[in-house]
Order: C-alpha cells, then sequence, then structure tokens
C-alpha cells in the first residue's frame, strides 16, 4: 500500500511539475515578419475550408502595383504541431470537433503570441465561423507584427531630435535610415537597400488644407504638390506624382488617438520611369492647428515590395504627438 501510494504521489508530482515548467518556460516568438502558422489536417486544407483560409489571409495587400499575400502561410497537419510550428507569433489552429467554437489564447505557446482557435462539427460550420471571425484575427495579427517590427527599430535607432524640434512628435526609425532634406515644413528620410530605396516624409499643412467632403482629392492633390516641390528624378522636369491609372485605397482612421485619413496607392516619377507603392497618413492634430502628413514609400523594382512597405507603416504607428 505504502509503496503503490508512494508512486502514485511521484508520479503525480513529475507531471505537475511538468506542467507548471510549460508554462513556466515559454519560447520567445520566431518567424519571418507577415508568416502565419496555420494547424490544419490535410483532408481540410486540400478542400473548402483551406480556400476559405488562403481566400481570408492570403488575400492580396492593399496598394501594392504586383498582388502580394497579405501573410506568408506555414499549414502543419495537427500531428506535426509542436517545436518550430508553436513559436511563431501567429497560430490559427483549425479542426472539426464536436462544438462549434471560436477562441483566441494570448501567449498560449510562446510570447508573444496569438493563438486562434476555431473548431466546427462539419466544414460548412467551420467556414462560417471563419468568414465571421477573419476582420479580428487579420486585425490582432497586423497589431502583433507591427510591435515586432518596433521592438527590432529599437535594437539600433535614428537620433531623431531634428523630428521632435521640428514637428514636436517622437518616433522610432531604424538607424539605416538617413536624412536627406530638411526644409522648414518637410523631412526627407531615405534607407538604401540593394535594389533600391525606400524612403519615409513628414511634413505639415494648414489645418483647413484637407476638406472632409474632398478628402481623397485633397490628399492626391497635397501628396503631389509635394512631389513636385520637393521630390525629383535625376532628370530635368521629374517629379513625383500619385499615378492616376489606379484609384487609392482609402480610409478613415486613428493615429495616436488622433483623428486620420489612410491612403495606399502608386506613385511615378513624372517623365521618368520610376514607380512604387505609397502609404500616407494625414493626421489632423486640432491643438496644434495643422494637418501632419506622415508618408512612407518605397522604389525597388525587382524586390517584393509588402514587407517593405509594412515596415514603413510600422516607423510611422510608433508616432507620438507631444501636447
Amino acid at each position: 500500500m505504502n509503496k503503490t501510494l508512494f508512486l502514485w504521489l511521484f508520479v503525480s508530482f513529475l507531471l505537475c511539475s511538468c506542467s507548471f515548467k510549460k508554462d513556466e518556460h515559454k519560447g520567445v516568438s520566431s518567424a519571418p515578419i507577415n508568416t502565419i502558422s496555420v494547424i490544419i489536417d490535410d483532408q481540410l486544407w486540400n478542400g473548402e475550408v483551406g480556400d476559405s483560409i488562403r481566400n481570408k489571409f492570403a488575400s492580396p495587400v492593399l496598394g501594392l502595383p504586383q498582388e502580394e499575400p497579405l501573410f506568408s502561410i506555414n499549414q502543419y497537419p495537427v500531428k506535426l504541431f509542436e517545436g518550430f510550428s508553436t513559436d511563431t507569433r501567429n497560430i490559427l489552429i483549425v479542426k472539426k470537433d464536436n462544438e462549434n467554437k471560436f477562441e483566441f489564447k494570448k501567449n498560449e505557446f510562446a510570447t508573444p503570441q496569438n493563438a486562434f482557435h476555431i473548431s466546427g462539427r462539419t466544414s460548412f460550420e467551420i467556414i462560417e465561423l471563419l468568414e465571421k471571425n477573419a476582420p479580428e484575427i487579420i486585425k490582432k495579427m497586423h497589431e502583433i507584427e507591427i510591435l515586432h517590427n518596433q521592438e527590432i527599430f529599437k535594437d539600433s535607432l535614428l537620433d531623431t531630435k531634428k523630428i521632435q524640434k521640428k514637428f514636436n512628435i517622437d518616433l522610432l526609425i531604424p538607424s539605416k535610415y538617413e536624412y536627406v532634406m530638411r526644409r522648414r515644413n518637410f523631412i526627407w528620410l531615405k534607407s538604401e537597400i540593394t535594389t533600391g530605396n525606400t524612403s519615409l516624409i513628414i511634413y505639415q499643412i494648414p489645418w483647413r488644407n484637407i476638406r472632409p467632403k474632398y478628402a481623397v482629392t485633397d490628399v492626391v492633390i497635397t501628396r503631389d504638390s509635394i512631389g513636385k516641390a520637393y521630390i525629383h528624378g535625376s532628370d530635368y522636369g521629374t517629379q513625383m506624382i500619385s499615378d492616376q491609372a489606379y484609384s487609392p485605397y482609402f480610409q478613415r482612421t486613428t493615429l495616436a488617438g488622433y483623428k486620420c485619413y489612410e491612403t495606399k496607392g502608386t506613385w511615378q516619377m513624372k517623365n521618368d520611369f520610376m514607380s512604387g507603392p505609397f502609404i500616407n497618413y494625414a493626421i489632423f492634430d486640432k491643438a496644434h492647428g495643422r494637418i501632419l502628413v506622415l508618408e512612407g514609400f518605397c522604389y525597388a523594382p525587382s524586390k517584393e515590395k509588402r514587407d517593405l512597405m509594412f515596415e514603413l507603416e510600422s516607423i510611422i504607428k510608433s508616432i507620438k504627438i507631444k501636447k
């Protein structure tokens, strides 16, 4: 009796110890930017459920000149759900079960991490849950990737005192960016890459320059006027303009607690061959009687542009406006 009781207590202790050890020693999440792990059996992945996942999470990124997926997807069958498939920042776990359920768990297997569980009795019920919850899932995935990028920036930051003094804002900008132009109400920073460059421009304009009723038109007119004034090619008569062949993607949103307009589209260099995507945020800073504009754009003709533009978005979304 005593031996049996001792063995039972010993095994129970080991099991509890292992359980606590797993919780207390979660790994640090790691994965390339904008990558998600989808844990789903092959039968579901190769059918309508897999099609629904790909349609939602690998849909084209808005505003890019060529189609690139919103997220890069790595699929793993449920039985292989271990090791490197559990330490990614974003995990989507989909399976058939006896109940329909959507559940979000933060830092379940690693930190930081989003883990989304979706189960249903049939493929149709799983797809219904995917369709209903996809916007929330994508939003949380996007946010954690932004934060991850910003943590990477902190390893080596540019001195932004010139920006702070001119615009009364704080930004996290990687040290690979350099100041290439400074004017009274305008700053241009650039980072050279192997096949081109990425740029961040910051400027402010009068409060009434972008009218709510004509916001899309006024944003385009404003950015084209900035291109004419400051952003030129190597040849005479070249200047950055918005690409008229494609309508920009536009939405009202908030940034750093302020109302703003977000515009995504493509630009081209007038009388030149250069072109690329841009993302523009026009922030209504009523306390300072201005519209503060931050825009990122890139020129990378032989390179995918999703992650380049995501880096610029991460920089812009680190903004803190001083009161």
